[in-house]
This record gives structure tokens, sequence and C-alpha cells, in this order.
């Protein structure tokens, strides 16, 4: 049976991080940040949902230099 993580020891978790080198201009970007300048680009239009999912997954995936 597997053990339930307590909200502190989720909140302790770190962001995987992908390094992709002569990418990315930036120091950092986030998955959320990378889908929220690509989708902006192609003119959709962002929904009221948009910045708390980009949030959500810049702390699951950061890229890097």
């Amino acid at each position: 049976m597997k053990r339930r993580r307590t909200e502190s020891e989720q909140m302790e978790r770190q962001p995987y991080r992908v390094r992709l080198p002569g990418f990315l201009v930036e120091e950092e970007i986030g998955l959320g940040d990378a889908i929220k300048r690509l989708t902006y680009a192609t003119g959709i239009k962002p929904c009221s949902g948009c910045e708390s999912r980009a949030a959500a997954l810049n702390r699951w995936l950061i890229f890097h230099r």
C-alpha cells in the first residue's frame, strides 16, 4: 500500500530540470511559460485558467541553459 505524501512533502518537491544548450536566450523558462509564449505567437487568446495551468506546469518542468 502506498503512503500518501503530506502537504509539506509535496511543497518541497523540486521541478524536473531539462538542459537545452544553445536553444534558450534566457537563463531559465518553465514549461508553462514556453507554452504561453507559443500560443500567444500563434494568435490563440488565453482563457481564465491559463495562468493557473502555466504556474502548475512551471512547478513541474524547467528548461535551462
